[in-house]
């Protein structure tokens, strides 16, 4: 019985991954995970996913939390309870700006959207924050129906996406 929920729960996971990727490589053009670029403060900042998509540049923080999420854009803490846990973690949404922030300091005339991406296994009951999206909400907003109007508006940014890059690039190297 025990392997039994032991595979149903990793293939749950596998299949929640794979609707991940297949969402991200849907609305993306180009991605860039894990990249660190400079903060505009002698710093520098890490992303998790950048993607390159017919609106724009977007960052996606994914939140793989399971339960009922209490949070809201005044709120310093947010709480997940679930069946098994309750846990407390700081508004992401802080962090979320700052990369924003840092993204636009390099490619100033490109729109930059960020997105903290819920997982399926996450409710908001109360209500769902700015900037907080789940797969199919991020699908309805940054998918682009027309691909070939989607491939036009992709080279209008590519420029400042080679900025992006080379950023990456030469933060990596300090």
């Amino acid at each position: 019985m025990a392997l039994l929920l032991l595979a149903w729960v990793l293939y749950r996971r596998r299949m929640r991954g794979g609707r991940l990727q297949r969402v991200l490589k849907e609305i993306s053009h180009d991605r860039l995970d894990g990249v660190v670029i400079p903060n505009g403060d002698d710093g520098e900042i890490q992303i998790d996913h950048l993607l390159l998509t017919s609106q724009g540049l977007l960052i996606v923080d994914i939140k793989d939390a399971v339960g009922t999420v209490f949070g809201s854009d005044k709120m310093q803490d947010w709480a997940v309870i679930s069946k098994e846990r309750r846990y407390t973690f700081p508004n992401p949404q802080a962090a979320l700006y700052d990369r924003i922030a840092a993204v636009r300091h390099i490619v100033r005339q490109v729109p930059v959207e960020g997105r903290l991406l819920f997982l399926d296994a996450a409710e908001f009951t109360k209500g769902v924050p700015d900037l907080v999206s789940d797969l199919d909400t991020l699908l309805e907003e940054f998918g682009e129906p027309d691909k070939n109007a989607a491939k036009f508006k992709v080279e209008a940014f590519k420029p400042h996406w080679d900025l992006i890059r080379k950023a990456a690039l030469n933060a990596g190297s300090r």
